[in-house]
């Protein structure tokens, strides 16, 4: 009996070690997001509170090798855990800011924050496993079978709590009662215990379950991390198998926008004005922002009409800003293929954003005013790889600011848009390029655009007007002067949405026009998929905001 509750603890405390260590990264993500830096950060801590809580464990199991020590060390390392959604706020609210304006960066807010956080219970969890050993050790001569099982009892734990919080608890009940269940369940686990040994801690085990129940359930009053957008409301939040989610409001009546925020807040995803719906003008989707540039791509070939164009993938389609639209200038029966890897966000554009696409009216029994409008569920890369089909436009906006998933940036990811872009198609990616003392720094940019001309005959950049953002158009064929094919069809194109735009793209900014060609000047370097360090340069840029004063 003893020896199969000991498996039974061993086996808790594995679960409960790694899948606090999975939660912990989504505890981080609204604030640092969720780079390998961040990654890192976890893995490596866990791993140093793991060592400690061996060394512990195996000292105190040494001298006290009592059952009931075992389960009070539980115990507290369920107590620990419990506070973590109570005091992570401010904690990290204070690693942020605290570094933010200096050296900071994800780097040193995310240490100290998951520092003060994870400490103890994940030391506490990790003295069970040689305690329990110590503890099922009666004889010498089995010695080593006691160990193995134990440690693989521990394992197959640790398995279950790598998957059991990504694949359904996140997902279901979100980060903070993921917390809380597995406090719950480390608390479960140490009744039998202290009943067999150590009774007078049974009321407080049991009044810590309570405890922990209570706050599990206890309404929050507000959201886990605040979104940085200027006088907005937040509307909902929620946690998927991929992102923290915000929808936020801002202003009211015909003025009123919707706003899609996702982890740590520092840029909106998709853009909404509901006033669309009742004036039906493309010219109230527009957003002055980088939404507003992938329609305008196609007008660097020479002799371009709107009729001419009818067809986009939007890898990143998020809530259907960019796919909006492309509907509303080139007609309700222009086909599009948004690709968005997190269901959960299609759902909320569905229901926020006006996303009407095929499967909206499907869910309605309705009739599908977009009858070749589709989201698909889907990384964009692996959506490509399974069809043939054409597009005049592929678009890419798939950042996790300030970060972009590396496997979309490579040489052989943009050989696989070109061959999937119609004649006199055009590919548009979306760059960040992070906010500095000098108005942007353009490594990422650069290294993005010259990647990018390792594919295509020609690359033209264009600045977003106000904001941090650089379009980088990616052209298959020879177009001789790109600039003035554009300069040319804005002059014949009567749609006043499109105009708008394209005269923003040749406005005169500080004599500095925002479209220019690349010319490969300064970067040599491709990324590929063996090597794409995609991560390290963003790094760079941030920690590099410290000699700027930043």
């Amino acid at each position: 009996m003893a020896r199969r509750y000991l498996m039974l603890l061993v086996f808790g405390a594995g679960i409960c070690t790694l899948g606090i260590e999975m939660t912990a990264s989504r505890l981080l993500a609204p604030y640092f997001g969720t780079s390998q830096l961040i990654w890192a950060n976890v893995i490596g801590l866990t791993l140093l509170y793991l060592t400690l809580g061996y060394t512990i464990g195996g000292r105190w199991a040494d001298r006290r090798p009592e059952l009931g020590l075992l389960c009070s060390i539980i115990l507290v390392g369920a107590i620990t855990a419990a506070v973590i959604p109570w005091i992570s706020k401010p904690i990290l609210k204070w690693s942020i800011s605290a570094f933010a304006t200096r050296s900071a960066g994800p780097f040193v807010g995310s240490l100290l924050g998951v520092l003060a956080l994870f400490s103890v219970p994940i030391t506490l969890l990790g003295m069970v496993s040689p305690f329990a050993v110590r503890l099922a050790i009666r004889d010498a001569a089995d010695a080593g079978k006691a160990a193995g099982n134990l440690s693989a009892i521990s394992t197959l734990g640790s398995i279950l709590g790598t998957f059991l919080p990504v694949l359904f608890l996140i997902p279901t009940v979100g980060t903070n009662m993921t917390i809380y269940i597995f406090a719950m369940g480390l608390l479960l686990l140490v009744l039998p215990g202290f009943w067999m040994e150590r009774r007078k801690m049974l009321p407080v085990a049991v009044v810590a379950l309570v405890v922990v129940i209570a706050l599990a359930f206890w309404p929050r009053s507000e959201p886990i991390k605040v979104a940085d957008c200027r006088g907005c409301n937040l509307i909902t939040e929620d946690d998927s198998a991929y992102n923290y989610i915000q929808i936020v409001e801002r202003g009211s009546d015909d003025n009123k926008m919707i706003g899609l925020v996702l982890n740590e807040g520092q840029a909106i995803h998709s853009i909404y004005y509901p006033k669309f719906e009742q004036t039906n003008n493309a010219s109230d989707l527009l957003t002055n922002g980088p939404w507003d540039f992938y329609n305008i791509a196609p007008y660097f070939y020479p002799n371009r009409s709107v009729e001419s164009v009818n067809s986009m993938a939007m890898v990143g389609s998020a809530a259907g800003s960019v796919p909006k639209q492309f509907l509303s200038i080139y007609g309700p029966e222009s086909v599009i293929d948004g690709i968005e890897i997190d269901p959960r966000i299609v759902e909320l554009g569905r229901e926020y954003f006006a996303m009407h696409d095929v499967e909206y009216y499907k869910e309605r029994g309705e009739t599908p005013q977009f009858p070749n409008f589709n989201t698909h569920v889907a990384d964009g890369r692996i959506f490509f790889a399974g069809n043939d089909n054409k597009y005049d436009i592929i678009g890419m906006d798939a950042y996790k600011q300030p970060y972009i998933p590396f496997h979309l940036t490579t040489r052989e990811f943009f050989e696989t848009v070109r061959d999937h872009l119609a004649p006199n198609g055009v590919a548009v990616v979306n760059a960040g390029k992070p906010n500095t003392a000098a108005g942007g720094d353009y490594r990422l940019v650069n290294v993005l655009a010259n990647t990018m001309s390792s594919v295509f005959a020609h690359v033209y950049m264009i600045d977003v007007p106000n904001n941090f953002n650089t379009m980088l158009i990616g052209i298959p064929a020879d177009v001789g002067d790109g600039i003035a094919n554009f300069e040319a069809n804005l002059a014949t194109i009567q749609d006043p949405t499109l105009r708008y735009v394209m005269e923003q793209a040749l406005a005169s900014n500080s004599n500095k026009k925002p479209i220019r060609r690349w010319d490969g000047v300064g970067e040599n370097r491709v990324f590929t998929d063996d090597l794409a360090p995609v991560e390290s340069v963003i790094d760079r840029i941030i920690l590099g905001q410290v000699d700027e004063g930043q």
